[in-house]
């Protein structure tokens, strides 16, 4: 989301979303462990072992997650729950690989795409903008639901373990070690998602379907539609126990039943009134950008703090829903046979009077904080000259400015690290 002090927000949620914080759930039992990586840990001590849920992202912050468990008990890690498959949950695994564990995650409900392999490049290059990989930690701020990845700060490897046990059902049921758990599979941000249900103690571990900002219901990095209309029945799901607290893979967790079941309704009913509205918008002929200007979260969410877009944004969100359901198509036959790239800015850059007068009307736009109207008529002017030196750094210009109002780590990153590469082609 685009707002003038985009930048201030972004920083202000970023200095109170995840301190370093071990909490003590339940007496001696249970513990959540945020911002000692990019996402949060959790650990039960069972009768004879411990039970890990997720890992940390990388091996150097895993071991002081075990040091954090050591300071608790000396009993060995016997059991790890992966809560789902993204390395920032899984990949301070071998740090525990001493006591052989069991390793237990979910299959996922649906399988990639095939052939999706063959977008490996283009994904990682969009991932490293997206997640600000090469940005410095003061570009950067943040990645919007935790601390920057331990690999880019210097703080050890990518170091996971395969899972051991993977389970197919809907619900499983487990004894382990005295504890009595409940896993159920919960697609949303991800086809492998569980949440982790714990009937003595009343908590519910809720993975990255919640967490204290508005979700990637959309990844601009890329990839298959987030069936949103599911993730919301994970959501429903979850509001099924009453749990007293509800401790999620990234920021704070929540603690009070009262509190949770608020917070977590919020939650679900704001991204199914997104998807609500733009489905109806859909299907009264709105266009993908007329309904994006449609859709907007009533106050009674918008002004909730955990409901900030810090990391996707309803913009996003309601392109991803408009072409997941009804493809690129947006109804107008205007786009069905649409010019060419180079035919149409040569045709629309003649009507605006020739390159000169373009490239001083971008100039202006940029000057008049106009900005993405004048990085607009820079892509036109690069889609006849991709070499243009002026003309991408004027481009740049314009991404560093409108960085400075995102309030979406995401977002903000890719303009960012966009700018970068348009600035290095230059030198």
């Amino acid at each position: 989301m685009l707002v003038s002090d985009g930048e201030q927000r972004l920083k202000d949620f970023t200095a109170t979303a995840y301190p370093p914080t071990v909490t003590e759930v339940v007496p001696n039992t249970i513990f959540h462990v945020m911002g000692y990586g990019h996402s949060n840990a959790s650990f039960i001590i069972a009768n004879e072992s411990v039970i890990v849920i997720d890992t940390l992202d990388t091996d150097v912050r895993a071991e002081r997650f075990a040091a954090v468990i050591a300071e608790k008990t000396d009993k060995p890690v016997k059991t790890i729950i992966y809560t789902h498959g993204h390395p920032d949950h899984r990949s301070g695994a071998k740090t525990f690989a001493g006591s052989d564990p069991e390793i237990i995650a979910f299959a996922p409900v649906t399988l990639p795409l095939r052939r999706t392999e063959k977008l490996a490049e283009i994904q990682d290059r969009r991932g490293i903008r997206q997640f600000g990989y090469e940005l410095t930690d003061e570009e950067a701020i943040s990645q919007g639901i935790g601390i920057r990845e331990g690999f880019t700060a210097g703080e050890g490897v990518r170091n996971p373990l395969p899972p051991t046990t993977v389970y197919t059902d809907g619900e499983v049921h487990l004894d382990i070690d005295g504890v009595h758990l409940t896993l159920c599979a919960a697609p949303g941000e991800t086809e492998d998602q569980m949440f982790i249900w714990v009937d003595e103690h009343k908590t519910l571990f809720c993975a990255d379907n919640y967490f204290g900002c508005w979700p990637n219901l959309y990844a601009i990095r890329g990839g298959q539609y987030r069936d949103v209309a599911t993730w919301i029945e994970s959501l429903d799901k979850m509001l099924q126990y009453p749990a007293e607290s509800m401790l999620p893979g990234h920021t704070h967790p929540i603690m009070g039943r009262d509190a949770v079941a608020e917070i977590l309704t919020n939650f679900r009913d704001a991204v199914d009134y997104v998807l609500t509205e733009t489905l109806a918008c859909m299907n009264q002929g709105l266009g993908i950008e007329e309904t994006v200007a449609n859709v907007r979260l009533p106050d009674r969410f918008a002004e909730l703090p955990y409901l900030q877009e810090h990391y996707g944004t309803v913009a996003w969100s309601v392109r991803s829903i408009y072409t997941g359901y009804l493809g690129w198509f947006d109804g107008n036959p205007t786009h069905l046979n649409p010019l060419p790239p180079r035919e149409r800015a040569t045709r629309m850059i003649d009507q605006m009077g020739g390159s000169d007068a373009v490239t001083s009307a971008m100039h202006a736009a940029l000057e008049a904080a106009d900005t993405q109207w004048a990085i607009e008529l820079a892509d036109l002017l690069l889609v006849l000259d991709p070499d243009q030196t002026a003309i991408r750094h004027a481009k740049a210009e314009g991404l560093m400015a409108l960085a400075r109002q995102e309030t979406s780590a995401n977002g903000r990153h890719y303009y960012l690290a966009y700018a970068r590469e348009l600035l290095a082609e230059g030198e």
